[in-house]
């Protein structure tokens, strides 16, 4: 476990609330890598989800957002992009943590559960980042610490963050505390994950018999015939919709000069960077050691710097910060207020190339080397100028059209008004295509409210206002198309691949028992494989679960089978999703009742845990149901798009 991992308390990366996000960074360093594009934003007070009555803002929103995003970089470092983080749909994640998160807070309030303030205040006093050798760090370096963060945190967003988590502890411990882990279950299921297989592996997959099928149109149309209920398309609906443009509204929106600069200046930090360093360094730890022995090492290892020896490489030898100890000790760039105290001051009376003498922090010793150091400076208003006003005449036209929407509301009670107010706006009611319920609406997108509103709608009922990426939509259903099976010719494509896919199964599977008795007799499996024109393919010892050669990948009819063989056995043929496989056991590897004594209390824990977690987002599940539900997506939209990694 690396030091940071230590500092972190919990491996997982999404939590239940910001405090424990905040605790992964808070402690050491923080890379100032969230940078904001010329993108809209959202005002902080506009709804991103009301949960049964209680508003999560795009400001709490941004602010977990960040965080997190900077909890994962921590994590994988500069691995992580924003286009990895759209594929990861971690927004989404998040929101979706923040709504589960309200959920809870609201079936706690309706136990009874509260946490006073003498339990927070206990709380915050036992967080190690707080501590400096025991102690509480003081107020005033608690509210620097918070300040620090990016965005800053005021002590009241920090503690209220804090008490969430800690009712949500209160209601999970009250929830599931009663829960035990039988015996018997224990040493089953360690074993089911933790037993061994090393395997050859024969795959027959699929695509390897597609060029040896053909089908013609009668296969294509027998096909179709006996499966027709595998190509039934679901309920359709087709909407017009008069469509508030947020984007035409900006543009009609002039931003005073005056409003320009003060928002500039109530909010200078967002464009200020400040001095920072670029330093390396080596770690030797004291935590749970002599102290004068590990500074006898580090005197060592400094002797070995101050005579020449390339410092990355001692890093990646001694270093006992694992976190930056295979990048050669490298920090990359931190500004004040990142580090400890101690380390902080000597990087920053530091030059470039500089190496210093042992520094003692809480974590142990330190030799650092500063490699580049970038003074402070701030953006002029001239270069933010652009940013600025787009993101307010976007905040301006949003409150516009919002208000525009709910006047309307009072004025639309039928399909016939949506043409009557389009006229007077000089807009168009526009119609949309059919769309399923889970589809994204023709003309507007992925907006799920919208799809949702349209599947309740009766006929000639016309909508409250509703939020959409690009702006309130008033909608009313134009058309309703009942389920039915496609003719042919709408899903021929289809319907051919998936005879296609079939077939070639087939053969695969007619191959694998016409081989099976020869790989089996063999006295050399692989030779046979090969001699049948297949290569056999040999695994690490595996446990279930393991991902197998081929792009088998995970699959659990294998598992069952080759757990189950005896070392030198060979499987009849099996079938798996994509294809059909024959397996060799080379070697097993069983829990030994001592490896099982050794980790039992802990695997006691780690699987109770599991359990517990299971029945609590069973209930909260439950809970949650109870509760409407509304999502603005296009707020949260708004807000990642100001955020690039």
């Amino acid at each position: 476990m690396t030091m940071l991992d230590r500092m972190r308390r919990h491996k997982n990366i999404l939590k239940w609330s910001l405090a424990v996000v905040v605790l992964t960074f808070i402690l050491l360093y923080i890379p100032d890598f969230v940078t904001p594009t010329t993108g809209t934003g959202a005002a902080p007070g506009e709804v991103v989800a009301d949960v049964g009555g209680h508003e999560v803002t795009a400001g709490e929103f941004q602010q977990r957002y960040i965080s997190q995003i900077q909890a994962y970089r921590n994590q994988l470092g500069g691995s992580i992009n924003t286009s990895l983080l759209r594929q990861l749909g971690v927004d989404q994640q998040i929101l979706n943590q923040m709504i589960e998160e309200q959920v809870a807070l609201i079936e706690a309030d309706r136990n009874g559960i509260r946490v006073t303030d003498d339990e927070l205040a206990q709380q915050i006093m036992s967080i190690p980042g707080l501590q400096e050798n025991g102690q509480f760090i003081g107020e005033a370096r608690y509210q620097q610490l918070l300040q620090s963060q990016n965005p800053p945190m005021t002590t009241s967003q920090f503690e209220e963050g804090l008490r969430r988590s800690l009712i949500v502890d209160k209601l999970r411990a009250a929830l599931t505390d009663w829960m035990a882990v039988p015996e018997s279950d224990l040493e089953r299921e360690y074993a089911q994950r933790n037993d061994k297989v090393k395997l050859q592996v024969v795959a027959l997959t699929a695509d390897r018999f597609r060029d040896k099928v053909t089908v013609n149109d009668a296969d294509i149309a027998a096909h179709f015939q006996s499966h027709s209920a595998e190509y039934r398309r679901g309920e359709q609906r087709k909407i017009k919709y008069l469509l508030l443009d947020r984007e035409q509204a900006r543009q009609q929106v002039a931003v005073p000069p005056t409003d320009v600069q003060r928002y500039y200046n109530d909010n200078i930090q967002q464009y200020q960077t400040p001095e920072q360093v670029r330093a390396s360094h080596i770690l030797l730890e004291t935590a749970g050691k002599s102290d004068a022995d590990v500074r006898k090492r580090a005197e060592e290892v400094l002797k070995q710097v101050k005579s020449g020896a390339d410092f990355a490489e001692l890093a990646k030898k001694t270093s006992e910060d694992k976190g930056s100890a295979a990048n050669g000790g490298d920090l990359d760039y931190f500004g004040r207020g990142r580090m400890v105290p101690e380390f902080e001051q000597a990087a920053f009376s530091m030059q470039p190339g500089q190496i210093s003498d042992l520094v003692k922090s809480q974590f142990g010793y330190h030799i650092i080397k500063v490699v580049d150091k970038k003074a402070g400076a701030t953006r002029s208003l001239d270069e933010v100028r652009p940013q600025i006003q787009q993101q307010l005449a976007m905040e301006l036209a949003d409150q516009r059209i919002t208000q525009q929407a709910r006047d309307l509301e009072k004025r639309i009670n039928d399909p016939g008004d949506l043409d009557t107010i389009a006229k007077e706006l000089g807009a168009t009611v526009q119609e949309s295509g059919l769309f399923q319920r889970e589809d994204p609406v023709p003309g507007l997108g992925v907006t799920p409210q919208v799809s949702q509103e349209a599947f309740t709608l009766t006929d000639k009922q016309v909508s409250k206002a509703i939020a959409s990426s690009r702006g309130p939509v008033f909608i009313t259903v134009s058309e309703k198309k009942d389920p039915y099976v496609p003719k042919l010719d709408e899903v021929k494509d289809r319907v051919r691949e998936d005879l296609i896919r079939q077939r070639a199964a087939e053969l695969s599977s007619q191959r694998a028992s016409a081989i099976a008795t020869s790989l089996k007799s063999a006295p050399n499996f692989a030779a046979a494989a090969k001699a049948q024109g297949f290569e056999a393919r040999d695994t690490e010892l595996i446990a279930r679960n393991a991902a197998l050669p081929d792009n088998i990948g995970v699959s659990p009819e294998v598992d069952k089978v080759a757990f189950a063989l005896p070392v030198n056995a060979v499987s009849d043929p099996i079938k798996t999703s994509d294809g059909t496989v024959i397996v060799r056991v080379i070697e097993k590897d069983p829990v030994t009742p001592e490896e099982f004594r050794k980790a039992k209390e802990a695997f006691r824990a780690e699987l109770l845990n599991e359990r517990r977690g299971r029945f609590f987002n069973a209930y909260m599940a439950k809970a949650k149901d109870k509760l409407t539900i509304e999502v603005n997506s296009d707020v949260v939209q708004r807000v990642v798009a100001l955020y690039q990694l």
